[in-house]
């Protein structure tokens, strides 16, 4: 037999569990552990004092010759016997005719003469004289023989086994209960929703940011009854945190606005929290988010309960309807014919059952139990199908605190958020704080804030090549606040920082021009906007769609130069609205590197303005360029890696086009270098990268041209025709395949800079050093045996590459260069060695002249 702890453990649940147990699950626990106890109470009761009592009913037909004076034949239902010396006969109640009684003396006889046969006459009398009842002459095995038999065939089923029914019904009642906590496929989500739930309930961040949209709506009152005049117009009203429309591009703090005189509403003693208890917050975020998204995609749980619950009231039902029917047939008295007549002698037994008034009442009570517990399944399943439990809304939690973005839930989460508003709805309120971006992106700033200090940003501040103050952040939660502190800062780059805000503060870095946002959809404060707008010249985006590029870029005024980098692809150029770039009135640099198709139109709307131009493909085809032939003020144009095969006839439009650059495209032919020649500005022209076999002789008429890049193409020869430019001071030929200089490149009496490197040249020309404005000479890696003394006639030359030929020696002359130094000698250590040791003193010789290389 198993304890009652062993039977109440299957309705055990962990504590925790306890608040996703709504009042009537609490209620219908408590009564199945009634209807428990009334099971084991009866089952006890039964096993221990439960027997039925029963004797013969004396009839003259058992064993008797006699016929009884019988006025018709009874119907034996129920039999009373009252034993007394005053009552000698047995009262019977049937529905038929009444029976007949033997009498005392026949009745003595037969059995007188059938059990003690050598027994007087005399005695029988005497001893019937003497006797107080009715005698059977059934020995004490016979009584508990029969006893037995009648409990077995005269007892209702019911009677004999009501304590089992209750006992099976209730566990099968508490295992429905309970069942969605013990299934695997949900008790493992329940546990940690509740394992969550907890956490985020006794978080410190919970209390702190409720505390602090607290003090926040205070502070917005007393804003709105003291300063409402005050606030600039350009002040957004809009709590929204999504992007920025083209009205009001740029956000606002959920709860409260912001003011040129007091940008911020900070509240120390509130937002202090320790790294601890930030980093188990931030933690917690993290759970949550995923387990949001486990949850949602199915409703396990929700059907589970249901199903659960609708099980329990049919079982109450059941219950209800065949117990109903057992009332009545539990009774005191019972007959019994067991078919024993052979060893008893008797056919007939009327039976006492001594439990049947406390089972009566037992069962009547188990009955009134299951009604109640019928009742509350059948409200469970009303509050089941009256409101939609698969999905949860926070509205009242949006409407009393700050956090506008805690999103409804649906399916089992929002099921387990109902039944938790069942015991306390304080838990779904404290949990919506880490549904919130909000509220998280409050933690990270706080964390952040702690973390980067004013003196660890400071070191981190660098200088770049154009000698200004850069400041580098890389992949971190946000922006720190310390950053609008370091007011000399130039350059501010911010990388993969998804959730970063650029402040009011940052209007006190006056210095500020350039700004990089690499995959940094940065959002921005109005009065934050107002200064960009007004002192912002360069702005550099990295994005992978272009929906991440933020909508108040498109309204920078003063914005000088734009860098554009990603995905740009005219496959979506509905959208490739790069919205309208009409606003940037005074824009002068655009540099797109994309994969564009075509031009985007919107480009045109900065033509008017526009002086430099550069496309960066990443090999996709450009096809469509009629976009360029509204630029007519450009004077830079740069389509790099856009798979070109000639030149664009769209360029000859472009008539203050000063340098153009077709870098690494696939042109073969130049043939229509001659339209150039309307082209009367330009003066740098780039062709390198590309697959250019010849140079035709009508470059000539570019006359105005100083500097020519033909280098890594398929040359092998330079025609006469390049030496007729006068004007050209820069030319490079590298990485061809070039076996001579022609002798009329002494005719460039304006070359600077000279680049042959990667050739096949074998020999200098003397012509080459008539040259005399030479400041750089690349001559590696070609084939040259020897460097004519007149090298010597260079004066002016600061970088000579001479690594990679098959050189044995250096003329010595190289000392009369007077502004080339070893930095600029670039040449194997074995030929400098080899070199006078004077020559080498004057190469050692410290300068302040810079040498420039011309690439």
């Amino acid at each position: 037999m198993f304890t009652l702890a062993e039977v109440a453990s299957l309705s055990d649940i962990q504590p925790t569990y306890r608040i996703l147990k709504p009042w009537w699950d609490v209620f219908m626990d408590y009564l199945a552990v009634v209807m428990l106890m009334v099971a084991i109470f009866a089952g006890t009761m039964q096993l221990t004092k439960d027997q039925v009592v029963c004797l013969p009913v004396l009839q003259s037909t058992v064993n008797s010759k006699v016929q009884p004076d019988t006025s018709g034949k009874a119907d034996f239902t129920t039999v009373e016997t009252t034993t007394g010396q005053e009552e000698a006969s047995m009262r019977t109640v049937s529905f038929g005719s009444a029976p007949t009684v033997t009498p005392d003396i026949l009745l003595s006889r037969a059995t007188s003469s059938q059990y003690q046969p050598t027994e007087s006459g005399q005695e029988l009398k005497k001893e019937q004289k003497d006797s107080s009842g009715r005698k059977t002459n059934l020995d004490f095995q016979q009584y508990v023989f029969i006893n037995q038999m009648c409990y077995h065939l005269a007892l209702p089923w019911y009677s004999k086994y009501f304590p089992y029914l209750v006992l099976i019904h209730t566990i099968i009642l508490i295992v429905s209960s309970n069942f969605w906590f013990k299934y695997p496929k949900t008790c493992s989500k329940i546990e940690h929703f509740v394992s969550i739930l907890g956490k985020c309930f006794e978080s410190p961040w919970t209390t702190k940011a409720l505390s602090e949209t607290a003090c926040e709506d205070s502070e917005e009152n007393k804003q709105r009854l003291t300063g409402a005049q005050s606030l600039p117009k350009y002040v957004s009203t809009s709590s929204d945190e999504g992007s920025p429309s083209a009205s009001t591009p740029m956000i606002t703090k959920s709860g409260f606005k912001f003011s040129a005189d007091k940008p911020m509403i900070e509240i120390p003693s509130v937002t202090i929290l320790d790294k601890k208890d930030g980093e188990q917050a931030k933690a917690l975020f993290e759970k949550v988010r995923k387990f949001r998204a486990h949850v949602e995609d199915s409703d396990l749980i929700y059907k589970l309960y249901v199903g659960q619950t609708v099980i329990k009231t049919v079982k109450f039902i059941f219950i209800l309807c065949y117990t109903a029917n057992f009332v009545n047939t539990i009774s005191f008295e019972h007959i019994c014919n067991p078919k024993v007549e052979h060893l008893i002698g008797y056919t007939q037994f009327e039976c006492t059952h001594n439990m049947a008034y406390m089972l009566k009442k037992l069962l009547i009570s188990y009955i009134s139990l299951i009604c109640v517990y019928g009742f509350i399944c059948l409200y469970t399943l009303f509050w089941l199908f009256r409101i939609p439990l698969k999905e949860y809304s926070f509205e009242k939690v949006r409407e009393e605190s700050s956090f506008s973005d805690i999103p409804d839930v649906k399916n089992d989460f929002a099921f387990l958020l109902h039944m938790v508003d069942q015991y306390d709805q304080l838990y779904s309120k404290r949990f919506g704080v880490f549904l919130s971006e909000v509220s998280e992106n409050k933690l990270r700033g706080i964390s952040l804030n702690h973390e980067w200090t004013y003196e660890k940003l400071r070191q981190h501040v660098s200088r770049n090549a154009q000698d200004k103050q850069e400041l580098h952040l890389f992949m971190l939660s946000g922006v720190p606040d310390a950053v609008f502190d370091l007011t000399d800062l130039d350059v501010l780059k911010l990388e993969l920082i998804p959730e970063a805000k650029i402040t009011a503060k940052i209007s006190q870095m006056t210095n500020l021009q350039e700004l990089h946002l690499y995959h940094c959809p940065a959002k921005v404060e109005q009065t934050a906007f107002s200064f960009l707008r007004d002192h912002l010249r360069c702005l550099h985006v990295k994005f992978t769609d272009v929906a991440e590029i933020p909508a108040w870029v498109y309204l920078l005024k003063t914005l000088r130069e734009l860098y554009l980098i990603g995905n740009l692809n005219s496959e979506n150029n509905k959208m490739i609205g790069l919205e309208s770039l009409r606003e940037l009135r005074h824009l002068k640099i655009l540099h797109v590197k994309s994969n564009l198709t075509k031009i985007p139109p919107n480009i045109t709307d900065v033509a008017p303005h526009l002086t430099k131009l550069v496309i960066h493909n990443d090999g996709t085809k450009l096809v469509v360029l009629n976009s360029l032939k509204k630029m007519t003020n450009v004077a830079e144009l740069e389509l790099q890696n856009c798979e070109l095969e000639r030149i664009p006839h769209a360029i000859f439009s472009l008539s203050n086009l000063q340098e153009l650059d077709l870098k690494s495209n696939s042109i073969r032919t130049i043939e229509e270098i001659i339209s150039f020649q309307h082209l009367k500005r330009l003066t740098c022209l780039k062709l390198w990268h590309n697959k250019i076999v010849s140079i035709p002789s009508s470059i000539t008429h570019i006359k105005n041209l100083e500097s020519l890049y033909l280098s890594n193409n398929k040359l092998e020869t330079l025609p006469a025709a390049v030496f007729s430019l006068q004007k050209l001071r820069c030319l490079d030929v590298s990485y061809n395949s070039i076996a001579v200089i022609p002798v009329e490149i002494g005719l460039l009496q304006n070359l600077q800079h000279f680049h042959i490197t990667g050739n096949k040249v074998d020999i200098l020309p003397k012509q080459l050093f008539k040259c005399v404005k030479l400041r750089t000479l690349s001559l590696g890696q070609n084939c040259i045996t020897s460097i004519p003394d007149k090298v010597s006639q260079l004066l002016q030359l600061t970088y000579l590459e001479l690594k990679g030929n098959c050189l044995d020696r250096l003329p010595a002359t190289l000392g009369q260069c007077q502004l080339l130094r070893k930095s600029g000698l670039i040449v194997e250590d074995h030929l400098f060695d080899a070199l006078p040791s004077e020559v080498k003193e004057v190469l050692n010789q410290d300068t302040s002249i810079p040498f420039a290389n011309g690439i």
